[in-house]
């Protein structure tokens, strides 16, 4: 059974940089892709950033474009999210998911959730 762990999350200034980490467990990851996704208090769940099953394609939304990346290393069964020039709007519980199908592009289905990570902003 898969298992999806959450890690890097903390408080950051407005401006700064995070790197957050989603490692799984019981399953490898090599042929699925994978996203981050997060929600705000009081606010629906969003999509932040997806890989495809190589890594060959990614999907960013409007509002992290240019300031977050999405990459991934399979030899560490790992995603990673880079953010950069951190605002108050970021501060969210961010989670990452895998799809329930394997060898997909982005988007992706989620079918299967981290425990989550919280980034604080402040301004």
């Amino acid at each position: 059974q898969v298992q999806l762990g959450e890690s890097g999350g903390g408080l950051v200034q407005a401006g700064g940089s995070l790197t957050l980490s989603c490692v799984a467990s019981g399953r490898s990851i090599n042929y699925y892709a994978m996203g981050w996704f997060r929600q705000a208090p009081g606010k629906e769940r969003e999509d932040v950033a997806q890989i495809s099953w190589n890594g060959g394609r990614t999907l960013y939304a409007e509002s992290v474009k240019g300031r977050f990346t999405i990459s991934r290393d399979n030899a560490k069964n790992t995603v990673y999210l880079r953010m950069n020039s951190l605002s108050p709007d970021d501060t969210a519980v961010y989670y990452c998911a895998m799809p329930r199908a394997y060898h997909t592009g982005v988007p992706i289905t989620p079918a299967f959730w981290g425990q989550g990570t919280q980034v604080t902003v402040s301004s």
